[in-house]
């Protein structure tokens, strides 16, 4: 096979999994969440070598914050207050 064909397929490859990964964060958050704890669990295991670690912390998700959806995760005293 060709080099530069080669080149080409890794390209659209590289394209195409650029492109699920965008649907997937767009269309199936929890999903995708979920896979990625899955995936970073077992190189987060004690005993791993710190490579893995290494990995395993960029795989994780981002840790969600106690507050629920109000982005800080503190202690829900920031929005608009109602005055009657």
């Amino acid at each position: 096979m060709d080099g530069s064909l080669i080149l080409q397929y890794a390209i659209i490859g590289l394209l195409a999994l650029a492109s699920v990964w965008v649907v997937l964060k767009k269309q199936f958050p929890g999903t995708l969440r979920k896979a990625r704890v899955a995936l970073a669990l077992p190189l987060l295991r004690e005993g791993r070598p710190g490579c893995l670690h290494a990995l395993g912390r960029w795989i994780a998700p981002e840790p969600r914050g106690a507050g629920g959806g109000d982005g800080c995760g503190g202690c829900n005293s920031c929005g608009p207050s109602s005055k009657v």
